[in-house]
């Protein structure tokens, strides 16, 4: 008799863990980043594995923004510069940036593998904490999407990594 209540016990814990870590999951929608010091908004769903910097074969006569291919859990994967590519960057960077430099794998579900270089990690965000902007800006290549404001007035630009995966210039690394 006591076994089954202490199962019973044990499983009623789990399950109040299970739906704790599945409210924590829906709150938190976005994985920050910063690239050339803009704060920017991966989708948690569309965002792989987070890696430390590997070494890369560089691949020749393709653009400055693609830095080489990487080992990554025994695949192949391609490896953009993000801030390079978006424009936010124009020299490479420094050996010491490159320390706190992460890279993150496109989700398996996207079919393409691929990872972003990003400058640092800045933790999880919800659209609880990031208001909508009034007042958006320009900046609007297909592949961007929500833009808004934290507590502390930082601006975050969400990349759709669904949408950057089809995009004809993202796709064309070749020179």
């Amino acid at each position: 008799m006591a076994k089954r209540e202490a199962l019973r016990e044990l499983q009623s814990r789990l399950a109040e863990r299970l739906q704790a870590t599945r409210q924590e999951t829906d709150a938190a929608s976005w994985l920050a980043i910063e690239a050339a010091g803009h704060g920017l908004l991966l989708p948690l769903a569309q965002a792989g594995e987070i890696f430390a910097l590997p070494a890369m074969a560089a691949v020749p006569h393709t653009h400055p923004w693609f830095l080489g291919v990487a080992n990554l859990r025994g695949r192949l994967h391609g490896v953009v510069d993000l801030a390079a590519f978006l424009g936010l960057r124009r020299e490479p960077l420094g050996d010491v940036a490159r320390e706190q430099c992460r890279l993150v794998a496109f989700n398996p579900s996207l079919e393409l593998n691929c990872a972003v270089l990003v400058d640092r990690l800045a933790g999880l965000r919800s659209s609880e904490q990031i208001r909508a902007e009034a007042n958006e800006t320009a900046w609007r290549p297909a592949f961007a999407g929500f833009a808004g404001l934290d507590p502390q007035g930082r601006r975050w630009q969400e990349i759709q990594l669904a949408a950057l995966a089809t995009d004809p210039q993202f796709m064309k690394i070749a020179r």
